[in-house]
């Protein structure tokens, strides 16, 4: 990959440079060609000025204009040489940097994909590990009851909706990689928002006995309906399933100049200082204490996907074993 990148630099380079000396020298043929004029020109209307004023000199041939003309348009030529020396140094460093900025964010888009690719494969490899393993042994045991057989499908079952999740999100953030939902943006009440975040969340809350408490104030953010919904189930989710039971998760928001903040606050395991920068990262998971709830470590980066699209920025605060603070904040109005 390196060795394309630094092939296409040098070919783009060289497309620069080669546009900018052709334009270098096209201008440099008309500032001879005008300059060289409009020297005979005025040296010529000089002498004509001078034979006029000064009849003595009438026929003389004192002054000869046309060696001054030839020595006047050598040296304009030759400054005119050094001078597009001059630009093709500039123009090549310049041609040279300017490549490299271009496509730095093809470099940058082709690397996150690789990555992608590779993390994504590897999540891919566990469930389907565990899935082959089991059935193989589920095939290769005769004796096995049927209640050995129900384990092992219902495990099967369990690793396939791993999968299905996982598939799911990686739709996701490919959809949310797309200028597309931007085009549908329309003023949105946040109280809208949360309350259908709430009722996709309900069902997992209340099978942890934990109570939602929304304090929002009616206010309206400028973005997509279902991608904010999204988010917010995201960060919801996060919290019911991170809290102990009999605990209350709250949602509550603020108006800050042109941005509304949510924000999602929980009372649950808390995140280490050391994780809290990469939780935003793919596939990552803190620890072990997080990881042991199946999750592929996609949720947050698709809440921040869904941020990034609104022009708007998640922040994380926690403390472990007291509870975490998610805040995303939102533009409140149209940005030109």
């Amino acid at each position: 990959m390196n060795n394309i990148y630094k092939s296409a630099t040098v070919k783009l380079t060289a497309w620069y440079l080669v546009l900018v000396m052709a334009i270098s020298l096209i201008f440099s043929v008309v500032v001879y060609h005008f300059a060289t004029n409009t020297l005979a020109n005025t040296l010529s209307a000089q002498t004509q000025r001078i034979y006029q004023q000064f009849p003595v000199f009438n026929g003389n041939p004192f002054f000869v204009h046309d060696n001054d003309v030839s020595t006047g348009s050598h040296n304009i030529l030759i400054d005119l040489i050094y001078f597009n020396l001059l630009v093709l140094l500039v123009a090549g460093i310049a041609s040279y940097w300017l490549a490299k900025w271009t496509l730095r964010p093809i470099q940058e888009s082709s690397e996150n994909q690789r990555r992608f690719v590779a993390d994504a494969s590897h999540e891919l490899r566990t469930p389907l590990t565990s899935l082959k393993m089991s059935t193989e042994v589920a095939l290769s045991d005769d004796s096995l009851s049927k209640t050995d057989l129900h384990e092992a499908l219902s495990s099967n079952l369990e690793e396939t909706n791993k999968l299905e999740n996982l598939l799911n999100n990686l739709l996701r953030l490919s959809q949310l990689e797309s200028d597309e939902i931007k085009q549908k943006f329309v003023m949105v009440p946040i109280n809208s928002l949360i309350e259908d975040a709430v009722n996709l969340v309900k069902p997992h809350a209340e099978a942890k006995q934990i109570t939602i408490s929304n304090e929002t104030k009616e206010l309206s953010v400028f973005g997509d309906h279902d991608s904010l919904v999204q988010l917010l189930v995201i960060l919801l989710d996060n919290s019911i399933k991170y809290s102990p039971t009999l605990t209350t998760v709250t949602i509550s928001s603020e108006k800050n100049q042109n941005y509304v903040a949510i924000s999602v606050s929980d009372h649950g395991i808390g995140i280490e200082p050391k994780a809290l920068k990469h939780v935003f990262d793919r596939f990552y998971r803190a620890d072990k204490a997080r990881t042991g709830n199946s999750g592929f470590g996609l949720g947050l980066s698709i809440a921040q996907h869904i941020a990034d699209l609104h022009d708007g920025m998640i922040t994380l605060s926690s403390t472990v074993g007291k509870g975490t603070k998610a805040t995303v904040q939102l533009p409140s109005e149209a940005i030109v």
